[in-house]
């Protein structure tokens, strides 16, 4: 049995079927229109890229919070003098800027336990758009260590 090929078979001959039938002319209408989807979501692409970044920033400032609280109470508990003073720069010595501004550090000794609490404001990427006012708090103890002679 042999196959003989018309003019509407093969791709050739299915593509000119096609623009006969007006199959491929609508094609010519829709030019673009993955450029202006595209352009439409922008902003909301845009906005969950803050979103994101935002949280990041959060467990960012989680992060510095228990670190300097375990570096003050560590400088505290080691002070023979002045442990309030030594866990208060311990704590702030690595902070940056944005998170050292409205940093309240609070140390105390008492027992046999050395405490640092730090409460830290998460800095907002975009101050005028939203701001959280979300403050995070990191605490941490150190056993007191004894001077002996």
């Amino acid at each position: 049995m042999t196959t003989t090929r018309t003019a509407h078979s093969g791709i050739r001959g299915r593509i000119t079927a096609l623009r006969e039938r007006g199959g491929l002319g609508r094609r010519n209408r829709d030019r673009g229109q993955t450029a202006v989807e595209f352009l439409g979501m922008t902003p909301f692409i845009i906005l969950i890229m803050l979103v994101l970044w935002e949280c990041a920033l959060i467990g960012y400032t989680f992060s510095l919070a228990g670190n300097a609280a375990d570096v003050g109470a560590r400088k505290g508990s080691g002070a023979e003098y002045g442990a309030r003073i030594a866990c208060r720069e311990g704590a702030m010595k690595d902070l940056p800027d944005a998170w050292a501004e409205s940093a309240v550090v609070t140390c105390r000794g008492g027992g046999s336990l050395y405490e640092a609490t730090v409460t830290l404001k998460v800095p907002v990427l975009v101050p005028g758009l939203f701001d959280l006012d979300t403050e995070i708090k990191g605490t941490a103890g150190s056993p007191m260590e004894t001077q002996s002679w």
